[in-house]
């Protein structure tokens, strides 16, 4: 979800919080929450347009960690298993199990 919200203001630079809502077809709640996010992380900013208005620009670095992303499934294709979706949960549990015992963060329990 954060890196559509920033591919979106990347191509349509700063948006108005309905505009990017609309955008990404998420709740206000949990685009607030995407948002906090990527500003904490220095890849959004919230700018004023107009008269007084709040918008989100994607930063700098938030364009040097999308051009990373697009890199990476250039060399790195997302493939989706069609074939047996059970098989793919299977895979996803397994990962968050190992994740666990690694002490790293569980991807189900991710907020965006």
């Amino acid at each position: 979800m954060n890196l559509e919200i920033m591919e979106i203001l990347d191509l349509m630079g700063p948006l108005k919080l309905t505009h990017v809502m609309n955008k990404v077809s998420i709740n206000c709640s949990v685009l607030n929450e995407c948002l906090d996010f990527l500003t904490k992380q220095g890849l959004v900013e919230e700018k004023i347009i107009g008269k007084e208005r709040k918008a989100y620009a994607i930063t700098q670095v938030g364009l040097k960690v999308l051009k990373q992303f697009r890199e990476l499934k250039e060399v790195l294709p997302i493939v989706k298993d069609t074939v047996n979706p059970i098989n793919s949960k299977t895979q996803i549990l397994s990962h968050a199990g190992h994740a666990n015992r690694q002490g790293l963060k569980d991807p189900r329990k991710s907020k965006c």
